[in-house]
C-alpha cells in the first residue's frame, strides 16, 4: 500500500487558504475555513508528511473547529428560545405601567411622569424638552435631594405642542442623571434584527433591556 503526497493541489489549496485570509482581514468564513483544512488534510501522506508537526495540528484544528461551530449552534438555538420566553412574559405584563430609560419622550395630551435618581442634591433642577426644531424647553423642578427623584408635566398647560421631545435633566452641578419614563406596555414583539421589542405610552418602540421597572397591571 502506499499513498502519494500531491504537491501541486496542497499548493493550491494553501494558495486558495492565504488568499482567502486576505481578502478578509478577520479571516474566513467557517464553512470555508472547514473546506480549506480537510482539502489539505486530505491531499497530505499521513504516513510520510511534509511536516508531522503540521498534519497533526491541521487535525486539531478540524477537531476544535467543529466544536465551536456545535457550540455556536447550541449558543443560538438558546437565544432564540430565550427570546421566546422573554416574549410570553412580558406578554403577559400587557396593559402595566412600566418604567423606561429613555433620552426622548413622545409627548401628546396626556401627563408625562418618570423619575431620575441623584447621587448629590440640586438647588435649581430643570427638565429640558427639545423638539423636532431643535428648539429647548426648560421646565424648572426646582431643589431636589439625593436620591430617586420623580416629576410630573402636563404639556398643554406648558404649551409644548404633541410631537417627538428629547429630553435631560439639568442639575446645578456637572452631574447628567439618567430619566425613566413612565407609560403603559402596550404591545410586545419580536424583531428577527432587533430581538424583543416593546411598545410603551409616551416612549415609543424600545429594546426590552431598556425596561428599569414594572408596576401592577391596569385595573
Amino acid at each position: 500500500m502506499s499513498a502519494v503526497f500531491n504537491s501541486s493541489t496542497s499548493a493550491t489549496s494553501t494558495a486558495s487558504d492565504s488568499a482567502a485570509v486576505k481578502s478578509n482581514g478577520l479571516g474566513v468564513s467557517d464553512d470555508m475555513f472547514m473546506t480549506l483544512l480537510v482539502a489539505q488534510i486530505k491531499n497530505q501522506d499521513p504516513l510520510n508528511p511534509q511536516d508531522p508537526s503540521q498534519f497533526v495540528t491541521q487535525l486539531s484544528q478540524l477537531s476544535q473547529t467543529s466544536a465551536l461551530q456545535s457550540l455556536v449552534s447550541q449558543g443560538k438555538s438558546a437565544a432564540t428560545q430565550m427570546d421566546g420566553l422573554q416574549t410570553l412574559l412580558l406578554g403577559a405584563r400587557i396593559g402595566s405601567d412600566v418604567a423606561v430609560r429613555s433620552d426622548s419622550v413622545e409627548l401628546g395630551s396626556q401627563a408625562l411622569n418618570g423619575r431620575f435618581e441623584l447621587a448629590s442634591g440640586s438647588a435649581a433642577t430643570s427638565l429640558v424638552l427639545t423638539d423636532a426644531l431643535g428648539q429647548a424647553h426648560s421646565v424648572a423642578l426646582g431643589s431636589r435631594g439625593v436620591g430617586v427623584n420623580t416629576f410630573s408635566l402636563d404639556p398643554a398647560s406648558l404649551g409644548l405642542a404633541p410631537g417627538r421631545y428629547s429630553i435631560a435633566v439639568k442639575t446645578d452641578g456637572s452631574e447628567t442623571p439618567a430619566v425613566d419614563i413612565t407609560g403603559k406596555l402596550e404591545s410586545v414583539r419580536v424583531s428577527g434584527s432587533s430581538g424583543v421589542v416593546l411598545k410603551v405610552t409616551n416612549v415609543g418602540e424600545v429594546a426590552s433591556s431598556a425596561i428599569t421597572g414594572f408596576n401592577s397591571p391596569a385595573g
